[in-house]
């Protein structure tokens, strides 16, 4: 078991049982309910109830980023209150980025607070959504425009929940690790690159000096004012477009695109990103060339068209982190260093759109 202490809350990286049953324990909780979608009811739920001994009730959802709105959020809070959740009680998040997400804002609100506790079982969720205690849902077409800070009580990263997951979804989490790397690690980077199938790596040997690096960042800005931004490397871009891709913009022309998993996205926005990176802070081109093939190693091409660029501004100039009216980013000026705060016109924003499109 490897553990990493935040200021307030344990990230267990290992068997997740003895934590969790140790932590139920000592809360003495009056009643404890486990949030999964309908995937992760059948292929992860039941190794859960393997290790544990303690009651609990199960609350589904439907699983995909589409479901993570108030509709959703509604019934979750309907059923916590018809279980007769009460202040003293227990939600664990059992699943993946939405379900993490969505089942921490639901708690966090829920009679102005319950505790909750992470067990994250994609790639993704456990290298990254879990830790931080960022919760939001998605409201009007913009991923995660609404929530709040709120930490668990603990993060609790099984791998072996990473066997029942398809290549997609390795894919997609891997994003998130060679992006750390990207920002503020230039040795794990070099590391990554012996990497040559995903379906082949021993995961538990990256998510520690991943997850190290994120938490280095939160507990230096842990609500987003400052350095924090470095971690949303590739999201400005990739957050749109997998808005677009997904459907979800408020413009009129919807994509027919396939849809893009949260990782893929950002695998996109960072070349995008790369490139901006190279042409505003000087990345040598020989970095950038190196994360386009790198990328290009592991991600198929997105059939990206500038019959798209108009949904991708409009969710572009709705990013978080956008002062003025101005769409902020965070670039590179080398591998393993971040600067955030860049902002980029949007001429500049449709080039390296276009360089993506031309690989």
């Amino acid at each position: 078991m490897i553990k990493l202490s935040l200021n307030e809350y344990d990230i267990s990286i290992g068997e997740m049982g003895e934590p969790l049953r140790a932590l139920v324990a000592e809360g003495a909780y009056t009643k404890i309910a486990v949030l999964v979608d309908n995937n992760i009811y059948r292929h992860c739920l039941p190794y859960f109830l393997q290790n544990i001994d303690f009651e609990v009730v199960a609350i589904e959802v439907l699983a995909g980023e589409l479901n993570k709105g108030l509709d959703t959020c509604r019934f979750v809070w309907s059923e916590m209150m018809r279980l007769g959740l009460d202040r003293r009680s227990l939600l664990i998040n059992l699943g993946g980025g939405v379900v993490g997400d969505m089942g921490g804002f639901c708690a966090a609100t829920y009679l102005r607070g319950i505790d909750f506790v992470q067990v994250p079982t994609t790639l993704l969720s456990q290298v990254d959504a879990s830790v931080g205690g960022k919760l939001a849902i998605d409201f009007n077409g913009v991923k995660n425009s609404i929530g709040i800070f709120q930490n668990p009580k603990a993060v609790l990263v099984d791998p072996a929940f990473l066997k029942t997951l398809p290549e997609s979804e390795i894919r997609s989490g891997f994003a998130e690790v060679f992006k750390h790397a990207l920002i503020a690690d230039a040795g794990q980077w070099r590391e990554l690159q012996q990497i040559t199938d995903l379906l082949a790596v021993d995961w538990a040997k990256y998510l520690a000096p991943s997850l190290s690096i994120k938490q280095r960042i939160v507990e230096e800005d842990p609500i987003e004012k400052g350095i924090r931004k470095a971690l949303n490397f590739g999201h400005t871009i990739g957050h749109a477009v997998e808005s677009v891709s997904l459907g979800i913009t408020n413009q009129s022309l919807i994509t027919n695109h396939q849809s893009l998993l949260h990782g893929e996205a950002v695998a996109l926005g960072i070349i995008c990103e790369s490139w901006l990176s190279h042409k505003i802070l000087g990345m040598p081109k020989s970095e950038l060339d190196e994360i386009v093939a790198f990328v290009k190693r592991f991600y198929p091409h997105w059939p990206l068209s500038e019959t798209d660029f108009p949904a991708i501004f409009d969710i572009m100039k709705k990013d978080k982190k956008n002062v003025g009216g101005r769409i902020n980013f965070t670039l590179l000026p080398a591998i393993g260093e971040a600067r955030i705060d860049q902002y980029c016109e949007a001429e500049m924003i449709e080039e390296a759109l276009r360089f993506y499109m031309a690989l």
